[in-house]
């Protein structure tokens, strides 16, 4: 059983105190619950309290200042998390560039990820993937405004990470992954 301790703790006010003016898009929902909840998921795969800590802080680079932020982060939490957040990071300019560009790029890169950087880019799709279905479900077509891309090229991407993710090693996080997309599919119609 991992144990959490006052590093876990300075790592959630760390990611308050930069997301905390974040919203989720589509519902404005606030930011933290998505990190929150992409640790809880990887805390129930099993997952490490350094794992844990670059799940609460797996956006801050790419929403929240780039290399400056990372290197802030190492300085804070160390390489391990550091390396995990650079894994899951799919941008680093503001703008960012064109989001095919970026998903393209993110599904090779998912190719080779390690364990602890598969564990939380995985809980991520995760937590991402099963709120498309449950707003599809309850708001309809309506979900895929908030995205940079249409349906199609959303869940492609997703069907991608889920191959990308299986070529890094998989496991119980892709299984679960590839349940949701299917029944985002299913609600589709497809």
């Amino acid at each position: 059983m991992t144990k959490l301790t006052a590093r876990f703790e300075d790592a959630f006010r760390y990611a308050r105190e930069i997301h905390g003016a974040q919203t989720r898009k589509g519902n404005a929902a606030p930011y933290i619950g998505h990190l929150m909840g992409v640790a809880s998921i990887v805390l129930d795969d099993g997952g490490t309290e350094e794992e844990a800590i670059a799940a609460l802080l797996h956006d801050a680079a790419e929403d929240q200042g780039g290399r400056d932020r990372l290197a802030d982060i190492r300085a804070r939490f160390g390489d391990g998390v550091a390396r995990i957040v650079e894994d899951c990071t799919d941008s680093w300019e503001t703008p960012k560039r064109p989001w095919s560009d970026r998903k393209r790029e993110y599904v090779e890169h998912a190719r080779a990820l390690p364990g602890p950087s598969l564990r939380v880019a995985a809980a991520d799709k995760v937590h991402n993937a099963y709120a498309i279905l449950r707003d599809l479900r309850s708001v309809g077509d309506q979900v895929w405004e908030r995205f940079n891309a249409p349906a199609d090229d959303v869940i492609a991407y997703h069907e991608g990470l889920v191959r990308s993710f299986r070529a890094s090693g998989g496991g119980k996080l892709v299984d679960e992954l590839e349940r949701i997309l299917k029944g985002i599919q299913r609600e589709m119609g497809y």
